[in-house]
């Protein structure tokens, strides 16, 4: 009987291990699982770490992006490695990369793509200018890209996938389907043969993510989104040299709304396809009739057929929370101060002083 006893207790033991072996090993295969890839190395997502951004408040939009499985476990992954040194910028991951390799890409400690490539576009450049960036840095021409905004089933499957693009881009007036579209930032792309299509629609994921914070105003707002980022476009470029853009924004509703032409030299340099400081306009072009240029008498109360550029978010806020005033003109000295008048006399006397003082702008 005691010997029975025994191999009872030996039994016990042998069956604690084996539990014990199953809770160790399914531990380790639940804990791989979890730190693992969820896709492949050809599905790749840009993730932008901004100013404020911790690898903690990442985690919504890595888990959206499905590139980690759980934000609970992420964030515990986070603690047991304590990573430190998050970097601001745009970073191209891969659905295969494990926890490790996300946080440390973020990290901006090891490039896991050998040839990526980086393309900074700035606010306030047109399309003409992105062509040329990505003509120089990828595998394709100036030309291919014009081509591509121009197929008329792409543009309809760019419209269906994007709430904020509409048929307004394919106004046969327009130059460029999506110049006002393309959000001015620097991306990161897996190697010089990226598909076009593929780097479109990576930076269109960036302008849904600018967007969308204020998607409620611009679907409520009484000019259609279009016009909205036209507007922006426009402020961009002229208020540039402005420490007040939603004063500035504010004249341009004033003429609109009251049936003036918006008489923005910008627009007529987009009319002609002339870089601003390329040359001086010639007065014919500053009074010619086209649907960017709103110095002719025709675009009395419109607003350009398109946007002229590709604006900055700022840009964007102060068209959508424009100061309320009766103003109707605007100037902004060298140091970005800006003067505004409700007369063309006002207007030109401010500019008189202004080139009196040595403090008027010039390009």
């Amino acid at each position: 009987m005691k010997k029975k006893r025994k191999l009872n207790k030996n039994g016990k033991f042998a069956l604690a291990i084996l539990i014990l072996l199953v809770i160790v090993v399914s531990g380790i295969l639940f804990f791989n699982y979890m730190t693992s890839g969820t896709g492949s190395m050809n599905e790749t997502v840009v993730i932008t770490v901004e100013k404020g951004d911790t690898y903690s408040s990442l985690a919504p939009e890595l888990k959206k992006q499905n590139l980690i499985r759980s934000e609970m476990f992420y964030k515990l992954f986070l603690k047991m490695k304590n990573p430190s040194g998050l970097k601001e910028g745009n970073y191209t991951l891969n659905r295969s990369m494990n926890l490790d390799q996300i946080i440390t890409s973020l990290s901006g400690d090891e490039l896991y793509e050998s040839n990526v490539v980086r393309i900074t576009f700035k606010e306030g450049r047109n399309m003409r200018w992105y062509a040329r960036q990505i003509a120089e840095s990828t595998n394709h021409t100036e030309q291919e890209l014009y081509a591509l905004l121009k197929d008329d089933g792409y543009l309809t499957e760019l419209i269906s996938k994007y709430w904020f693009l509409t048929d307004e881009i394919k106004n046969q007036e327009i130059y460029y389907s999506l110049e006002g579209y393309l959000y001015p930032d620097t991306y990161e792309f897996v190697n010089k043969d990226v598909p076009l299509k593929d780097l479109i629609e990576k930076i269109l994921d960036n302008t849904d993510r600018k967007l969308e914070p204020y998607r409620t105003q611009l679907e409520n707002s009484p000019y259609t989104i279009h016009q909205l980022l036209t507007l922006s476009s426009i402020i961009e470029l002229e208020a540039a040299h402005s420490d007040d853009r939603a004063g500035v924004a504010g004249v341009f509703y004033n003429r609109l709304e009251g049936g003036w032409a918006l008489g923005s030299d910008v627009t007529t340099y987009y009319a002609v396809q002339v870089d601003l400081n390329e040359r001086d306009l010639y007065q014919s072009e500053l009074n010619d009739y086209n649907a960017y240029n709103t110095r002719s008498s025709k675009m009395a109360g419109k607003l350009p057929v398109g946007p002229i550029c590709n604006p900055s978010i700022v840009a964007i806020e102060a068209t959508l929370n424009p100061k309320k005033h009766n103003y109707l003109y605007f100037v902004a000295d060298k140091n970005k101060k800006t003067y505004f008048s409700t007369t063309a006399k006002e207007h030109d006397k401010t500019i008189q002083t202004l080139k009196d003082q040595g403090l008027w702008y010039t390009y």
